[in-house]
């Protein structure tokens, strides 16, 4: 089946992500104080062994890696993964790091046995297609960990939010109204759980099922 993903989308994407990559942890410095403790969470329910992550940016969540997985780390952004590398030096990480697409990775079918994301499919061009990969390179009985926001359950936030999107996308690239709960189930996955971690049911923990 060809393809249906948006190149030119994502190269858009990847734009906006190298134009901000040297100033990325600046500009996310005071929210990162309560974003850590979800990462932290998060990382909490991993097992591995055979770990992807996907979107791993600057490297926020390297920190919180067990020390007993192997994770293999891609990132659409020359830029973002450039700080994910000297991030790595710095915590005397040994990383397998890659330039990689999460619409269209390069790996075998079955290759982990679990997958993790965070705040990523907000800009993924096209998130069922990335959920679809994800679904195909975690093995059957794999496990899905993402910590993303959505689009607010609030019908006026919500509302707001579709409002203000076009202009946040082209300021920060990312969607601030996803529906990323609707996507996972879109890509054929399995919901196993919801968390509501904070902002008025915006960020949600959700931990799924490779069938």
């Amino acid at each position: 089946m060809a393809s249906t993903v948006d190149e030119q989308a994502t190269v858009t994407t990847r734009a906006r992500y190298q134009r901000l990559a040297r100033i990325y942890d600046r500009m996310e410095r005071f929210p990162e104080r309560r974003f850590r403790v979800w990462r932290r969470k998060l990382w909490s329910l991993v097992n591995g062994p055979r770990v992807l992550e996907v979107g791993v940016g600057t490297g926020k969540n390297m920190l919180y890696w067990p020390s007993d997985v192997n994770v293999t780390a891609v990132d659409l952004t020359p830029g973002m993964l450039q700080q994910a590398r000297q991030r790595a030096g710095e915590l005397n990480l040994t990383a397998d790091l890659y330039l990689g697409d999460v619409q269209a990775l390069n790996f075998a079918d079955d290759s982990f046995d679990e997958a993790v994301a965070t705040f990523v499919f907000c800009s993924v061009p096209d998130p069922v297609s990335g959920l679809r990969e994800l679904k195909r390179v975690v093995r059957p009985d794999g496990k899905i960990v993402l910590l993303e926001h959505i689009r607010s359950p609030n019908k006026m936030l919500g509302k707001v939010m579709d409002v203000l999107n076009p202009l946040v996308v082209r300021l920060m690239g990312a969607n601030i109204n996803r529906r990323t709960v609707e996507n996972v189930q879109k890509a054929g996955l399995v919901l196993e759980s919801v968390e509501s971690l904070g902002l008025g049911g915006i960020v949600k923990l959700m931990v799924i099922r490779v069938e």
